[in-house]
């Protein structure tokens, strides 16, 4: 099966398993566990931030820093489309009694002429704002790497107005590849910054807050009141150690992937990528009437490949280390198939 759904449906490698069989483990809600720790060391040293705190998820994680940076009412400013507003099931008002003020961007980001406009005066009848959030890569502009000019400038104007400021950096590794630039330079504007290491970098569960020692001491305390203490946690962190140290360095890959195969669909009659696509994401239009998005997914998973609509003419497919060049060659030649099958 050619799984295109997500980055999330990647299996860990023979070398994740055998490191997860062999790890030293300990109690980490009691700090005991050394395997944990040396992932939070190397996260935090990636980074150059001061700390770091291994969770369970990237949704998790995200959260937990909306509750270290905010008090209830407070209003978080947030890009339209983001993850942490779009798909993180509302636990930023649920949870966290954060009132978002949503910004519409552009290919992820908006400008600093729009952030303006949309802080508030210090007024009694509105919420103060506390916390400004971007996302790199944006997931829902199509895998875009946000312009670090624009983050530099709309992080330092949030920060002379009081703002804190944190990254949901899920795919962080593949915008760093992606503009030749290290993470750390990437990540370095913001107060915290959560990575994931189960989308791209194949781990099977966990994602990494970093930020300054004080903000991961009390980001520590809300992972626990969230339910995210684990025990013998090295088990699995062991795998985010290979993720780091080993599959970052192959992202390359799963790019070139996604070029390739966008531009084959793209010369397909019927067919256009609406995205830039710069990392492992591809949007792929239908823009003919021969068939249904529903009918090209279902005629894809006849034939081994799965992938998922985003909308009634839109379909995301997402590449990773389990898509091979033999892979994107099928999904091709699979889609002509289909193509001629409907036109008959």
């Amino acid at each position: 099966m050619i799984d295109l759904r997500s980055d999330t449906v990647t299996k860990p490698t023979d070398l994740m398993r055998k490191t997860m069989a062999e790890s030293v483990v300990g109690d980490d809600v009691y700090r005991e566990d050394p395997t944990v720790k040396k992932l939070e060391e190397l996260a935090s040293n990636i980074f150059k931030k001061e700390a770091a705190l291994f969770v369970a998820s990237g949704t998790m994680g995200n959260l937990i820093a909306l509750l270290t940076h905010t008090r209830p009412g407070d209003e978080i400013i947030l890009e339209a489309e983001s993850h942490i507003y779009y798909y993180e099931v509302g636990g930023l008002g649920r949870l966290g009694g954060l009132i978002p003020q949503l910004i519409p961007g552009k290919d992820g980001i908006f400008s600093i002429e729009q952030l303006k406009k949309a802080l508030r005066p210090d007024d009694i009848h509105f919420p103060k704002a506390t916390l400004l959030c971007l996302e790199n890569t944006h997931n829902r502009a199509g895998g875009r790497v946000l312009d670090q000019e624009k983050v530099k400038e709309i992080v330092s104007f949030a920060k002379q107005q009081g703002l804190r400021t944190h990254l949901d950096g899920a795919r962080i590794f593949n915008a760093a590849v992606a503009s030749n630039t290290d993470v750390s330079t990437l990540c370095e504007p913001f107060d915290s910054v959560m990575f994931c290491l189960s989308k791209g970098l194949a781990a099977p569960i966990g994602s990494v807050l970093v930020g300054n020692q004080d903000f991961i001491d009390r980001a520590r305390k809300y992972r626990k009141m969230l339910g995210g203490g684990m025990r013998q946690a090295g088990v699995i962190a062991a795998a985010g150690l290979v993720a780091l140290e080993v599959m970052t360095k192959r992202l390359g890959e799963d790019h070139r992937n996604a070029q390739l195969l966008a531009t084959k669909l793209d010369e397909i009659d019927g067919f256009q990528v609406v995205n830039h696509v710069e990392t492992n994401i591809i949007v792929l239009e239908l823009t003919n009437n021969d068939f249904t998005v529903q009918d090209l997914l279902t005629g894809w998973r006849q034939n081994g490949i799965l992938a998922s609509s985003v909308s009634e003419k839109r379909i995301r497919l997402v590449t990773h280390y389990q898509v091979s060049d033999s892979d994107i060659e099928k999904v091709i030649r699979v889609t002509k198939e289909l193509i001629l099958q409907a036109r008959r």
